[in-house]
C-alpha cells in the first residue's frame, strides 16, 4: 500500500463514525480524488475474503466494518446482545420514516393505524431516529428523520439510496392509492 493509503487506513481505523471524502482529504493535505484513489486502494486491499473488516460507504463517509462471517465471533468476545433486532413494529415505524421524513409522529401514527410514540421513542433512544426541527402547522409537532446511525447499519450512502416503493411489487399508482386509503382511514379513526 503507499502512504496515503496507509494514512486513510489509520484515519478510518480510529474515528467514531464514517469519515467523510473532504474530511480525510483535508487531514491527508490532499484532493478529494487523491482520497477516492487511496480508499480504492484501500476497498482492494480489504475484501471480504482477506480480512476480518471491509471498507464501506456509508452515512456519506468512509468506514470499516466486520465481514459477515466474522460478526457471531465479534459479538460472542464482546458479549453483545443484538442491540438492534428490531420487532416487527420498530422496523414498521422505521421504514415509515425514513419513507417519509422528515415525518410527525401522528403521521406515523396515521400510516400505522396505531400510536406510535413507543416506537419512536424506542427508535430515538437506539439511534436510529432523531428530531429534525419543528413542522409548520399548528402545535409545531417535532418532526423525526433516521440517522447516520441508520444508514450504517443499513449499509446506505444516504437516505435516496433506500429502495424505491415500487420496487415492493406495486406500481407507484398502487403506493399512492394504499397511502391515500391508509391516511383516509387513520383521519376517520381520529374523529
Amino acid at each position: 500500500m503507499d502512504s496515503l493509503a496507509r494514512r486513510l487506513e489509520a484515519l478510518i481505523f480510529i474515528a467514531t463514525r464514517p469519515v467523510p471524502l473532504e474530511e480525510l482529504a483535508l487531514h491527508c493535505g490532499c484532493s478529494d480524488e487523491e482520497v477516492r484513489g487511496g480508499l480504492a486502494e484501500l476497498e482492494a486491499e480489504f475484501v471480504a475474503d482477506r480480512h476480518g473488516l471491509e471498507l464501506v460507504l456509508v452515512a456519506g463517509g468512509a468506514t470499516f466494518r466486520v465481514t459477515k462471517e466474522c460478526e457471531a465471533a465479534v459479538r460472542s468476545l464482546a458479549g453483545a446482545r443484538q442491540p438492534d433486532d428490531l420487532s416487527p413494529a420498530l422496523l414498521e415505524a422505521l421504514a415509515v420514516v425514513a419513507y417519509l421524513q422528515p415525518t410527525t409522529r401522528s403521521e406515523v401514527a396515521q400510516v400505522r393505524g396505531v400510536s406510535s410514540e413507543w416506537a419512536l421513542a424506542a427508535l430515538e433512544e437506539r439511534g436510529l431516529v432523531e428530531v429534525a426541527g419543528r413542522a409548520d402547522t399548528p402545535g409545531a409537532p417535532i418532526l423525526y428523520r433516521t440517522t447516520d446511525r441508520f444508514l450504517k447499519l443499513f449499509g446506505l450512502a444516504n437516505a435516496e439510496d433506500l429502495p424505491a416503493l415500487g420496487k415492493f411489487a406495486l406500481e407507484a399508482s398502487d403506493v399512492e392509492e394504499i397511502r391515500g386509503r391508509l391516511m383516509s382511514n387513520a383521519a376517520r379513526r381520529s374523529t
